[in-house]
């Protein structure tokens, strides 16, 4: 797996949030469920930063994204939605697919070249396009471990 950033199968998956506030929601307590993190802790980083201006990436992706303690490197989730939701966009496309990244608070350029990994997959046509397509977690989470890791070698 990619070194950038530690992407677990369980952390894959379909879901239905009604409102960006939902979709946080519901990833923070995968986050808290699959790493073992304090899902209000969480919640308040994306919270935080998404405060200071949407994390919708455009072409219909978020990339919620915070620093929180008690991380050794950064963690991923990605959350693909049934039904789309108004993130604020900068492109204005309602998102289908969420995926999100908690950093060490101190991880500096690691949280960068880890949202820039992210967001080189979302811009690739092919990858984008598959990402839309994989008919459940497990063939997500195939893509992008391979996507990955062919990127970090």
């Amino acid at each position: 797996m990619n070194a950038i950033f530690k992407l677990l199968p369980q952390a894959v998956w379909v879901a239905s949030p009604a409102d960006k506030a939902a979709v946080l929601e519901q990833l923070a307590a995968r986050f808290a469920q699959v790493y073992q993190l304090d899902q209000s802790v969480v919640l308040e980083g994306m919270q935080e930063r998404e405060a200071l201006g949407s994390t919708g990436f455009g072409r219909s992706v978020a990339l919620p994204h915070a620093r929180i303690d008690g991380l050794a490197r950064p963690v991923a989730a990605v959350m693909k939605l049934t039904s789309p939701v108004d993130f604020a966009a900068a492109d204005g496309l309602p998102v289908d697919m969420v995926i999100g990244l908690l950093s060490p608070v101190n991880a500096g350029a690691t949280h960068l070249h880890a949202l820039a990994a992210l967001s080189r997959l979302v811009r690739d046509e092919d990858m984008h396009r598959a990402m839309s397509e994989a008919g459940d977690p497990e063939m997500l989470y195939a893509l992008l471990t391979n996507a990955l890791d062919r990127d970090a070698a």
